[in-house]
């Protein structure tokens, strides 16, 4: 069983950033790719970005592109997601999901494991 714990939302003014972390337990994190997705209330849960196993590929959502950065050590099982330039559109609960390979997929369905989700609010 993988538990997924992630860490660093909250509340942050237009402009601003956050990092979030994931950590990871259970089972080899390094074998599998890692993504994080987020979810606006009355929305689907959509891709913002992912990275493969061993770090090299990343891969983000238009909306995040030069904004978000998404970065792993394997060394400490955790998967981060730097955020910058916060906009309001970016207020959604973000969740850490690991993939079923070490390919990064875009869609739920590519993910076998989920955190339960932190809240960033990004308002004035």
């Amino acid at each position: 069983q993988v538990q997924l714990v992630e860490s660093g939302g909250g509340l942050v003014q237009p402009g601003g950033s956050l990092r979030l972390s994931c950590a990871a337990s259970g089972r080899t994190f390094s074998g599998y790719a890692m993504g994080w997705f987020r979810q606006a209330p009355g929305g689907q849960r959509e891709f913002v970005a992912g990275i493969s196993w061993s770090g090299v590929s990343t891969y983000y959502a238009d909306s995040v592109k030069g904004r978000f950065t998404i970065s792993r050590d394997n060394a400490k099982n955790t998967v981060y997601l730097q955020m910058n330039s916060l906009k309001p559109e970016d207020t959604a609960v973000y969740y850490c999901a690991q993939g079923v390979s070490g390919g990064v997929g875009f869609g739920p369905t590519d993910y076998g494991y989920w955190g339960r989700g932190t809240q960033i609010t990004v308002s004035s």
